[in-house]
């Protein structure tokens, strides 16, 4: 598995510019399934994740054809059915959480789907009973073989109902809205998540021909009809790497410029590290962040320690939660960062103290960060990226970090950034892959 070494200590200077977001790209790419014609996605990243997903719809027999750097386009016009039963299917689908938006699509336009038990990070349990009441209370039927831990996924005929979702879940309603789009009458799909990948699913499938209102909210309403035809889509830049950027800014008290973030669609982001004191300003679509000798954590009015959490959308998105957490050890003050929604998304933290960090974990969802106030550099280590997000932080660390560090196992990284070293060089990181 190849590694990062990462000389810490160089201040960064200049732009960079955010990839296409992995999390609407992975949505927009399984809806090509819902019709036969052609579909363009542009702004789409070379990430692991994103690839691997487009590997298992060739090999389902849609034509992938690509137009240009990140432009493709794909036509579900000759899927091959029995492929969905083979080992090769499944064991692609069990590397990949985004595959099991396969399921909505495939089950909407042919009856019938699988899916496996999902793969991607190691964060906790990710279930997916979402996902198939959802499809259940559309008409569908699903078996689960143990041995194979794969649902079977059937549906004669799918009407529209309305249902009230357990959980917001991102992915659960995607998968819904794109078997819904297809059934027969109205559907209501009420605690619905409504983050702006999800705006942009909704987006791009009117523009396919589905009736779908209320897009932006938590309930959203869905006629059915017959049939999809294509459309060209372009993706957002990914707010993971907008929020990745300014918290290595701040850690490494570089001045640099996002560009062209789609600041109207960040939502909540840009306060939560203006909450940990860092300074910003929006230029146009663009962020510019001075450098910052220091930044302070602010309190609640009250005085109480501040408390920054994850919740459904408007609230913070929990893939940014390990990037704050680690902004946070540079910063004055303290806070108390708490992370709901997996209970092993912290466990990185060890990392972080080993190098150095004040952080007291209380347990798997809540830590309390202790600012060093850039009065102590930390210490370079030997380390190992657990999962996508958990790996940014850890590199993160080990750029503002006194020394040479080495992050194994970015295999992880790659899963969701984009050729992230050699941008991050050309603005002043010294950064090798071996």
């Amino acid at each position: 598995m190849a590694s990062f070494i990462i000389e810490g200590g160089h201040k960064l200077k200049g732009s960079i510019t955010p990839q296409g977001a992995k999390n609407e790209v992975l949505q927009v790419i399984c809806a090509t399934l819902l019709t036969e014609e052609k579909v363009t996605i542009e702004n789409i990243p070379d990430i692991a994740d994103v690839n691997n997903l487009i590997n298992q719809l060739m090999h389902m027999g849609v034509t992938v054809t690509q137009n240009g750097t990140g432009s493709f386009t794909f036509q579900a016009n000759n899927i091959n059915l029995e492929y969905l039963d083979s080992p090769e299917y499944i064991e692609g689908c069990a590397r990949l959480r985004g595959s099991v938006m396969f399921t909505g699509p495939l089950l909407a336009r042919f009856g019938k789907a699988a899916m496996s038990k999902p793969g991607g990070d190691k964060i906790g349990r990710r279930r997916l009973d979402t996902h198939l009441i959802g499809m259940q209370k559309l008409g569908a039927t699903f078996h689960y073989d143990e041995e194979k831990m794969i649902y079977s996924i059937q549906a004669k005929k799918l009407k529209g109902c309305y249902m009230l979702l357990d959980e917001a879940s991102v992915t659960g309603t995607a998968n819904i809205i794109m078997t819904a789009v297809l059934a027969e009458g109205k559907t209501i799909i009420y605690n619905a998540a409504c983050e702006p990948y999800v705006q942009q699913l909704c987006r791009m499938l009117c523009k396919m021909g589905a009736k779908i209102s209320g897009i932006g909210s938590n309930m959203l309403s869905i006629e059915g009809v017959k049939e999809l035809g294509g459309c060209t889509h372009r993706a957002l830049p990914d707010m993971i790497e907008v929020g990745s950027f300014i918290g290595m800014a701040a850690m490494t008290q570089s001045e640099i410029t996002i560009k062209d973030v789609s600041f109207e669609n960040l939502g909540i982001i840009p306060d939560s590290f203006r909450r940990l004191g860092i300074y910003f300003e929006q230029q146009g679509d663009d962020i510019f962040i001075p450098s910052q000798e220091h930044y302070e954590i602010e309190s609640f009015i009250d005085g109480s320690i501040m408390t920054i959490s994850d919740a459904p959308w408007p609230g913070l998105t929990p893939d940014l939660l390990s990037v704050l957490l680690v902004t946070a050890i540079q910063a004055k003050g303290s806070v108390l960062i708490h992370q709901k929604m997996f209970e092993s998304r912290l466990f990185f933290v060890d990392k972080l103290i080993d190098m150095g960090a004040q952080i007291i974990l209380c347990d798997p969802h809540r830590a309390v960060v202790i600012g060093h106030d850039h009065n102590f550099k930390l210490k370079p280590r030997t380390m190992s990226s657990p999962d996508i997000r958990a790996g940014i932080a850890l590199l993160i660390s080990a750029m503002s970090a006194d020394g040479i560090s080495r992050i194994d196992n970015i295999d992880q990284i790659d899963r969701g950034y984009q050729e992230l070293e050699m941008r991050l060089n050309r603005i002043g990181a010294k950064i090798t892959r071996s």
